[in-house]
This record gives C-alpha cells, structure tokens and sequence, in this order.
C-alpha cells in the first residue's frame, strides 16, 4: 500500500482546508465576532502549515494508487476534513467539547444535517457559514472538488471518483479525461449556488440567509440559519425556489453534462431513474396531501404546500423543513421515514439507498418471479437500452443486505442506549441517508444534544458509512483488506 502518497494527498487537502477557512474569517471579520475570528485564523494557519509541510515532504514520492490505496484516501479525506473543520467550533467556544463538533463538521461534510444546536440564530454569523460550507463541500464529495485539483500538483486522480461512485450505475466516461469532467460538475454546482443565492434575495430574503440556504441546497445538506428551518420565512416564493433547487440537486449530474454540453434533451428525461424518482415523488404528495386533508384538518392549499415541501426534503435528503412534519398522521410520518431512507438519483450529492438501486431489485425479484413459475426462463435484466451485468446486481444485493443490516443494529444499539422506538430508528436512518431530522426528540423542532456520547459516536459512523455507500467504509474492518498480495 502506498501510504506515501496517500499522505500526499491528505496534505494537500489539509491545505485546501485551511484555505476555504478565509471565507468564515472574512465574515468574522467583518461581523466583529471576537471569539470565532482568532479561532478560523487559529485552524487556518494550522491546517496550511501541517499540510503544506506534508505535502512538501512527499513531493517526491510515486503518487499512483490502487484501489485499496483509494479507498483508505477516500476514508481518511472525510476523517482529516471533520477533524480540521471541527476545530473552529471548539475553539471559538460555540461548542463545549469534541465530540460535539466532530458530530456536527460530521454531518456538514457528509450533508447529513442533523445537528446539536438547540438554538442556532444565536450563533455567530461566522459559524453558520461554515457550517453551510462544509455541506457545500461535501454535496458532490471532497474527492470530486478536489479531484480537478490534484492534477496541478502532478497527482493521478483516475482512481479515486472510482472509490466513491454510488454503485458504478452513474459513472459514463462523458469526458476524455476524469479531471474534466470533474470540472465540469464543479461549475454547474457553482452556477446552480448563484443562480439560487440570487433568486432567494429577490424573494426578499437577506443576503446571508440566502447564501446559507443555497450552500445547504444543491448539496442536499439541510443547514439553516434559523430556528425552525424554512418555517421561519413564512416566505411562498422562496419555498418554490428552494424546492427546484432540491430537486436539481437529487438528479445524477451526469444528466446535466449530457444535456448542457451534448444537447441530449431525450437521454435526461428519458432517463429511467430520474422518471421513477418523479413518479415517487407525485405519488408521494399526492397521498400525503390527502391524509393531512382527511386526518389533520389542512386546507387544500395549505396540505399541498406543507406535503409538497417536505416530501420533496425528504425524497431528495436535504432535510429543510417548512412545517412540523412530526406531527402529521402516522401514514404521512411512516411516508417520510421511506423516502429519506430510498432517497434520490445515484450520481446526485443526495444520501439513501438510491433510485437505481430500487429499480434493480424491483426487476430482479420480478424475474425471480418469473422463474419461480418457469425455471427454464431467461431474463435478462435491463434499465432503459443498458442491460445489466449479474455483477451489478449481486453488488446492488450484497449493498442493500449491509445497508438494512446495519440501519437494523443501528436501531437496536440507540434504543439499548435508552432512546424511544421513534428516536432511535429515525436518528439512524436520517444520519445514514443523510437526511437529519427524524422524528420526537430528533425531529424538526428538536436536535441531537441529548444523544448519549457513544450514541453520537456511532451516528458519526453512520453518516459516513451512508456517504461512502457502505462498502468503502466496511471494507477497511475486513483482514483480507490489509494483506499484501
């Protein structure tokens, strides 16, 4: 294993780091915040002079990964970035103790978007923009951000989008070389965050409120600057905006790239995952609709924009609320713990199972119905023209297999740790598929504070095994991982 160059690589995205942290400075700055200033300028040095003494020493050293070297970067870039990322809430004095502000930089990078404020409004400006941030930088993954960037220092990146790509579904060669298409992602993400930035401030929303909500949007996090999430507007027209916004960032990216630069209007609408995930969410709000106006009392109008809202939050993962879905019917509840849990398109910055991922299995257990009847029969498995490799499947199986297993003693260990039935499934489910909130004391209204110690350990560790789609976190506890060959 070449763990020189995997140092290299940590080096350099400590580095990178410690840059981004200008930006929460300048705010500090320019807010008179007086603790939270010295503390981004504290880290910031720290992580630019660790990193580029690293990156430094092993300037000479053969930068070409294998797989494994891959998939231990891909692991340690989410460690180093929450450890460095958490330093500015420690010292700044915002959060009392590491494993607060590990938990919470934890679910910034990973878009998860469960947090442990009880009050966030209170909080310094400076704060908040890093922690929007850091969802900003996770949505398409620290490794995509910076895989564009590595070339510049002579590093092979080939592999490492390999590592991180949900599930090989989403991963067409659309370009000739990984750097560009890499680049290409990263200016539709920018534009997608200025366009919404802009739209939100012609709604009438301040120009940090919007520029919060926007970081926490395409990336599918959740972050917002305000108590009760997007309630707290009482804003119609941004709710529609951020909507869009939510929705565009649950699309595989790929699907922008063939339409933007190859004009292929057919292959984005036509594409299979991205109609079922239409389909699911039409149907979703459609039922949800009902039951808030049959069981809860809701007018027409007010049901659809409350359903609407937040089954699209749900479905895409992002975890804005503009309502306190918490309290709705059990059916409309039980609707949302599904959704976060199936989530949005593969190649999208949203977390859960994926749309790809349920259409495999729908197909397969349609064929093993089908051969159950006939044994003789061969179906091949197909998504649109594509069909299948049995390889794929029996990954897409042997994923949902660890996914529910581990969602399962995720339960079992919460709830040992004292937390209610409700409280212990949805804290693991919405960390996981990195949705946030999830239901009574870690609901919309409420936040992870009072999660025992371990407890937020281990939801640390679901955010991450969720976001690295399971397999690349699993496989670094596996023997076999660290033989040599």
């Amino acid at each position: 294993m070449n763990f020189s160059a995997i140092l290299r690589y940590l080096g350099l995205l400590t580095t990178v780091i410690g840059a981004t942290m200008m930006i929460p400075l300048l705010v500090a700055a320019a807010s008179h915040e007086l603790e939270a200033a010295p503390a981004f300028a504290v880290v910031m040095g720290l992580a630019v002079v660790i990193g580029g003494s690293i990156t430094l020493a092993t300037r000479r050293v053969r930068t070409q990964l294998s797989r494994r070297d891959a998939m231990v970067l891909v692991v340690g870039v989410w460690i180093t970035a929450t450890i460095f990322g958490a330093l500015p809430y420690l010292l700044s004095g915002v959060v009392p103790n590491f494993l607060d502000a590990f938990f919470e930089t934890m679910s910034g990078f990973t878009t998860t978007g469960a947090t442990i404020f009880s009050s966030i409004a209170d909080k310094p400006h400076s704060i908040l923009v890093w922690r929007s941030f850091t969802q900003w930088l996770g949505g398409l993954g620290i490794i995509t951000l910076f895989v564009s960037l590595f070339p510049l220092f002579g590093l092979g990146a080939s592999r490492l989008l390999e590592a991180e790509a949900p599930g090989g579904y989403a991963g067409e060669r659309l370009t000739s070389r990984i750097r560009d298409t890499a680049r290409i992602i990263i200016i539709i993400y920018v534009c997608l965050t200025a366009i919404q930035i802009l739209l939100l401030v012609f709604t009438g929303l301040p120009l940090f409120d919007a520029a919060t909500i926007a970081l926490s949007t395409v990336s599918t996090g959740g972050f917002a600057a305000t108590n009760l999430s997007i309630e707290s507007y009482h804003n119609l027209l941004a709710e529609i905006i951020i909507m869009v916004f939510m929705f565009l960032g649950g699309i595989n990216f790929a699907l922008f790239i063939w339409l933007i630069l190859r004009r292929r209007w057919t292959r984005f609408f036509g594409n299979p995952e991205l109609r079922f995930w239409v389909l699911i969410i039409l149907v979703s709000v459609a039922l949800v609709n009902l039951d808030l106006i049959f069981n809860k009392g809701l007018g027409v109008l007010e049901s659809f924009r409350q359903s609407s809202f937040n089954i699209l939050s749900a479905s895409s993962t992002t975890g804005f609320t503009s309502a306190n879905y918490d309290a709705w019917p059990g059916f409309s509840r039980s609707l949302i713990l599904v959704l976060m849990v199936i989530g949005a398109s593969a190649g999208s910055t949203a977390g859960g199972l994926k749309i790809i991922r349920l259409i495999i299995l729908f197909k397969y257990a349609y064929r093993r119905i089908l051969q159950a009847i006939n044994p003789a029969v061969i179906v091949p498995l197909k998504i649109g023209d594509t069909t299948l490799q049995e390889a794929t499947v029996s990954r897409t199986i042997g994923l949902t297999v660890f996914y529910f297993g581990l969602l399962w003693g995720g339960f079992v260990f919460m709830a040992a740790l004292g937390l209610p039935f409700e409280e212990a499934i949805s804290s693991v489910a919405s960390c996981m598929s990195s949705f946030g909130p999830g239901f009574g004391a870690v609901g919309p209204y409420g936040n992870f504070e009072h999660i025992p110690g371990i407890g937020k350990a281990a939801l640390c560790f679901f955010m991450l095994a969720g976001r690295l789609e399971i397999f690349a976190l699993l496989v670094l506890f596996a023997p076999p991982f660290w033989r040599r060959y």
